[in-house]
């Protein structure tokens, strides 16, 4: 079993990774802004799907290849950015269809749709990559025996950390996108808002690496 100190000290160490806006809350953030708290609800589930995935490949040692290996964290790295800023513009682009959607009162996108690009986001995103395979071995005893299933612990606790902080800065985004929606022309500008933070988004991981 994993030591009790380690538990705790891990626990202190996620919340303030988590609460500290990075590629996965501000994408959460455009979302909201641009299709409403279902989205953003949705992403949420999505992205930690995403990280989930990461955290199991970092358990059976990919972690250990990606940080040794500049060209491949670069590569993922690389790839999340570009998604990032072709969704942002994506966003921009059908903005005045999500205005017409939303006067016709129909889901501008498709929950699968949502949950898909949300999932891949967090599949690219280095910040997870980075902690799991760098900060999470940290806290993992050896003498405990079992460190994959350690390791998998620690990233559910991160992960259970993360859903609720994702999901109140959701709720919070997706509050003040529905003030802006009372007008017809402010969501059009909104959405062009989310477009613009996602770009901006990409970008900044493109030249870092960002937090959660």
């Amino acid at each position: 079993m994993i030591p009790a100190a380690n538990m705790l000290a891990f626990l202190v160490a996620s919340i303030v990774i988590v609460i500290i806006p990075g590629p996965g809350v501000l994408f959460v953030i455009g979302r909201a802004l641009t299709y409403g708290r279902r989205a953003a609800l949705l992403s949420v589930l999505g992205h930690s799907v995403g990280v989930l995935v990461i955290l199991g490949l970092v358990a059976a040692g990919l972690g250990a290849i990606l940080a040794a290996s500049a060209i491949a964290l670069s590569v993922v790295k690389l790839a999340g950015a570009l998604y990032l800023i072709y969704l942002g513009i994506q966003a921009i682009r059908e903005r005045r269809t999500l205005r017409e959607a939303f006067e016709a009162k129909v889901e501008p996108m498709e929950n699968g749709r949502v949950l898909r690009q949300a999932v891949l986001v967090g599949l690219t995103n280095p910040k997870a990559i980075i902690f799991f395979s760098a900060v999470l071995p940290q806290f993992v005893e050896p003498a405990a025996g079992a460190v994959p299933v350690q390791m998998l612990i620690l990233g559910a606790l991160f992960l259970m950390v993360a859903l609720i902080s994702d999901s109140v800065y959701a709720l919070l985004a997706g509050t003040a996108r529905n003030w802006f929606a009372r007008s017809p022309k402010r969501l059009e500008v909104v959405g062009g808002v989310g477009g613009v933070m996602i770009i901006g988004l990409g970008a900044g991981v493109a030249v870092s690496g960002g937090g959660n």
